[in-house]
C-alpha cells in the first residue's frame, strides 16, 4: 500500500519528499508524476514506505501539516481504478456518433 501526498508544491521534489518522509521509517520509493506537456509536476505524490505502521505514523504527522508553504493532504492512496482502452471518460451508450466505424 502506498500513501497519498495532495497540495504539494509545484518546487517539490523527490528528494524533499523522500527526507521529509523518511523522519516516519523506511522510504521504499517516492513517485511524482509530472504533466505529460508542460513537464511540471502536477501538485500530488505517492510515497511507499517500508511497513503500514510507519505509514500510519507518517500519515498521522503529516495530514494537515503545513509545508512548503502549504497544507498537506496525506492519507492512504486508493487503488487505481482500471480504465478502458479508448481513452475518454465519456460512455455514451446511445447509439449517435461515437466516432468508432464498426466495419466488419
Amino acid at each position: 500500500m502506498s500513501i497519498y501526498v495532495g497540495n504539494l508544491s509545484y518546487e517539490v521534489e523527490q528528494d524533499d519528499l523522500k527526507q521529509v518522509f523518511s523522519e516516519y521509517g523506511t522510504v521504499k520509493s517516492v513517485q511524482l508524476p509530472t504533466d505529460r506537456e508542460t513537464g511540471r509536476v502536477r501538485g500530488f505524490a505517492f510515497v511507499e514506505m517500508g511497513t503500514e505502521a510507519e505509514e500510519s505514523a507518517a500519515i498521522a504527522a503529516l495530514d494537515g501539516a503545513e509545508w512548503m508553504g502549504r497544507n498537506l493532504k496525506v492519507n492512504k492512496a486508493k487503488p487505481r481504478e482500471d480504465r478502458d482502452s479508448f481513452g475518454g471518460g465519456r460512455r455514451n451508450n446511445s447509439g449517435g456518433g461515437g466516432g468508432y466505424s464498426r466495419r466488419y
